[in-house]
């Protein structure tokens, strides 16, 4: 059985770490706190991607700082609230979705343009985290604390990919 997390907005800001653990408070959004979590990910994506995407190696490094970040952040809050990979905890949503947002063909943006580009990248990430097809499921299970809660999201975002390379280039085929 989960617990129940004991935050309230007005406590989760007292907590640093809870509060980027659970998105910057987008995990306390019900129902759903995944996706909330997702869209507040994208939202706060959104005014950098083009320049994160025209500096990939910032971007790839920025990535990997906020996945370590978050490997930590998220092994320090289930600690503190006694149990694992918590639904509220949603900073690996953040990581998920800004790994498909950052890793997608930029054609697909240049012929979609960034908001339904951006859609499409939530909605892929979304459908692999939440139907977690093997091995995200495995992953999700049986890895432990903090890196367990963000692997599960990272493997997510892979499966979301490939759809969004795939479908555009079967669209310019035909």
């Amino acid at each position: 059985m989960t617990k129940k997390h004991p935050h309230t907005f007005k406590t989760l800001i007292r907590n640093p770490i809870h509060f980027f653990a659970f998105g910057l408070g987008s995990g306390l959004i019900t129902p759903a706190p995944g996706t909330w979590g997702s869209v507040a990910g994208v939202l706060i994506l959104l005014p950098f991607w083009k320049l994160l995407l025209a500096s990939p190696i910032i971007a790839w490094l920025l990535l990997i700082v906020a996945f370590l970040l978050g490997c930590w952040l998220c092994d320090k809050t289930e600690k503190d609230i006694g149990t694992h990979d918590l639904s509220n905890i949603v900073w690996d949503e953040f990581i998920g979705v800004w790994l498909v947002m950052l890793a997608l063909p930029t054609t697909l943006i240049a012929h979609w343009g960034m908001l339904l580009t951006a859609f499409c990248a939530f909605i892929s990430f979304r459908i692999f985290d939440i139907l977690k097809p093997p091995p995200i499921k495995q992953l999700d299970r049986y890895a432990p604390g903090g890196f367990g809660v963000m692997i599960d999201d990272i493997a997510a975002a892979g499966f979301a990919l490939i759809p969004l390379w795939v479908i555009p280039w079967i669209l310019d085929y035909f």
